[in-house]
């Protein structure tokens, strides 16, 4: 796909520097609209709180790529400024989608950006509406891999301290006399995603540590049934199981004899008669009365918005999942016993051919391709970011174009493109994805099609943008909603 020619500045430099005093003023703006009125702003998706001055001009730069329109901090600055000046309740707005719609009709209707951002979230003005009635406790079982990035994330998302917070996580104890401080170094360090966005420090007497001012109690149990929350002041709360030592609904059922717990999320498949929700995919099926549920998979989660997309389009016939999968801690650094096959082989070393339950899953999640996908993996020395491939034979025959440019819209326009990011690069490798919040990428460059067969690659980030599906859940079963704006989305 060709970019869109941009008119050339006159001064490259300059027209920088203007831009980058424009993505400058938009943080306090933007840090005000989210901490006076828990109003959220992004451009095309991309969150703009607490970003630096280059991370906002690199989204800028994305939507340019990506959309092939010249949206830029002229365009963008005017709708935040717009905005800040507004008395609004709490929401999730779009500046960027916002700034299109008045570039693409309010500015051939005469309007001012002023005029144009009122009438978009005119009923927004003056709201008390909340998300969510009073603030709900979570806590997290297992602080591991999956379990330390849902801390950051529900750290991160804290805001006001008015819909979730992290009250606790829980955790056998160590070995090491120091344990507390070892988990808190995990939190604060991290090989992958880089260092911990903010201060922790570790409060002994109490058992506990202190993230962004957040409070959070270290509770050492062998069991989720011996422990009573309310004696650490955690009450109706919703336990994140990221152990995956219980995967049915009666053995985490223990989880609901303690006292203080309310519900329970599995961030792994699970099985028997469980729901396993991939957000954006099947969330509507969570009702009120579901006190255990299954984030499902990474693999799941990564492989199900695209085929629902590619169904609806173009019909799938039959297919075959391909992953290509990061090492996980399951695996052995050196040769050792394992139970599974192949996986007793050192991780960091080989390449292990292994099975994936994601290919059914995915039947649990869309009835539709129940029976239609085969499916198998490899484990790869890399510490994280999978890929999978779909090779489809599809209902009718197609082209990369017509394939590609619709996903760029699933990607840009559909309710799924928070599941759903899209790449045009033909440079990209793995490690460019590390820290994606979307459940998969779409690589454009990669696309292959023959007539009905076609072969897409999509890669993932299996730990965070996994973490980030799970908290879409997190958020659903706390009754957490937010108003998102422009409403036509």
């Amino acid at each position: 796909m060709t970019e869109q020619q941009r008119e050339r500045p006159e001064d490259y430099f300059k027209d920088w520097k203007e831009r980058e005093t424009l993505a400058e003023a938009m943080i306090p703006l933007v840090g005000k609209l989210s901490r006076e009125n828990s109003v959220k702003t992004y451009i095309y998706g991309k969150s703009l709180v607490n970003g630096s001055v280059l991370e906002i001009m690199q989204d800028h730069r994305y939507v340019r790529q990506i959309e092939q329109n010249e949206l830029s901090e002229f365009e963008t600055y005017p709708v935040i400024e717009a905005l800040a000046s507004l008395d609004l309740g709490t929401a999730h707005i779009d500046v960027g989608r916002i700034a299109v719609g008045y570039e693409e009709e309010g500015r051939a209707q005469g309007l001012s950006v002023k005029k144009y951002v009122v009438q978009q979230v005119e009923d927004l003005i003056g709201s008390n509406a909340k998300p969510i009635d009073k603030p709900r406790d979570v806590v997290l079982y297992g602080f591991g891999r999956i379990g330390r990035l849902m801390a950051r994330l529900l750290v991160e998302k804290a805001d006001g301290g008015d819909t979730l917070r992290l009250r606790a996580f829980v955790v056998r104890k160590g070995k090491a006399p120091n344990d507390l401080f070892k988990r808190a170094s995990l939190l604060r360090r991290d090989s992958v995603h880089g260092p911990f966005h903010g201060t922790i420090r570790v409060d002994e007497e109490h058992e506990s540590f202190v993230a962004n001012g957040n409070e959070i109690r270290a509770i050492y149990a062998n069991a989720p049934d011996e422990i009573d929350y309310t004696e650490y002041g955690i009450d109706d709360a919703i336990i994140v199981d990221n152990t995956g030592m219980w995967r049915d609904v009666a053995g985490l059922s223990r989880h609901l004899q303690s006292h203080g717990a309310a519900k329970v999320i599995l961030t792994a498949p699970g099985k028997g008669d469980m729901k396993n929700i991939v957000h954006g995919i099947n969330n509507h099926e969570i009702s009120a009365d579901d006190c255990v549920i299954s984030a499902a998979s990474c693999t799941t989660n990564a492989i199900a918005p695209p085929l629902k997309a590619i169904d609806d389009e173009f019909g799938i016939i039959t297919g075959h999942v391909e992953t290509v999968h990061a090492y996980t801690n399951d695996q052995n650094l050196i040769d050792n016993y394992h139970k599974a096959n192949r996986r007793g082989r050192s991780a960091p070393l080989n390449m292990v051919l292994t099975e994936t339950g994601a290919a059914i899953a995915v039947g649990k999640v869309l009835p539709q391709l129940s029976g239609k996908l085969t499916g198998s993996a490899i484990r790869v020395p890399t510490a994280n970011v999978s890929m999978a491939i779909l090779n489809l034979d599809l209902a009718r025959a197609t082209s990369v174009e017509e394939i590609n440019e619709y996903m760029r819209k699933i990607a840009l326009h559909s309710p799924l493109r928070k599941q759903i990011d899209y790449s045009n690069s033909p440079e990209v490798v793995s490690s460019d994805f590390v820290g994606s919040r979307h459940a998969c990428i779409y690589d454009s460059e990669a696309t292959i099609v023959h007539g009905k067969q076609v072969v897409i690659y999509l890669w993932y980030d299996n730990e965070f943008g996994y973490s980030c599906q799970v908290f879409r859940i997190l958020e659903q079963m706390a009754g957490i909603h937010y108003s998102v704006y422009p409403r036509e989305d």
